[in-house]
């Protein structure tokens, strides 16, 4: 019983999943303290207060808190979208550019191949790069 479970103890898995959610908890906080200087900033342009519908009732429905959890949401969405996704993809795309569009190497190399059997054999090979008509 207890090999069993120092073998899930040790399974590179659950320390890689540990630390994703080590390391995701700690960001969430330093994106959430973000979204609030951002917010006081806007308070403090406006001069008024952060963004808070908690008290707005229409018809006796409470739906102030909804709309101030929506609020939150849209800025701490646009945080991570416009600080964090758009920095990595530019910096991914620099440092590890997409590859080229066209046929890879290996399947001209594959081709040229099929290209030679085919010259052997007397057959026609089937394909765009067949220069044998």
């Amino acid at each position: 019983m207890l090999s069993g479970f120092k073998t899930f103890l040790l399974r590179g898995n659950l320390v890689d999943l540990a630390v994703a959610v080590i390391i995701g908890t700690s960001f969430g906080a330093v994106v959430t303290a973000f979204t609030e200087l951002l917010l006081s900033a806007i308070a403090k342009a406006t001069g008024g207060s952060q963004p808070n519908f908690d008290d707005y009732a229409p018809g006796d429905i409470a739906v102030g808190p909804f709309l101030t959890a929506l609020v939150a949401f849209l800025i701490l969405a646009a945080v991570v979208y416009f600080f964090v996704v758009t920095p990595y993809v530019k910096a991914k795309e620099r440092f590890y550019p997409s590859p080229q569009p066209g046929t890879p190497e290996d399947i001209k190399l594959l081709q040229e191949i099929r290209d030679l059997l085919a010259k052997q054999t007397g057959d026609h090979p089937s394909g765009p790069t067949s220069d044998l008509a």
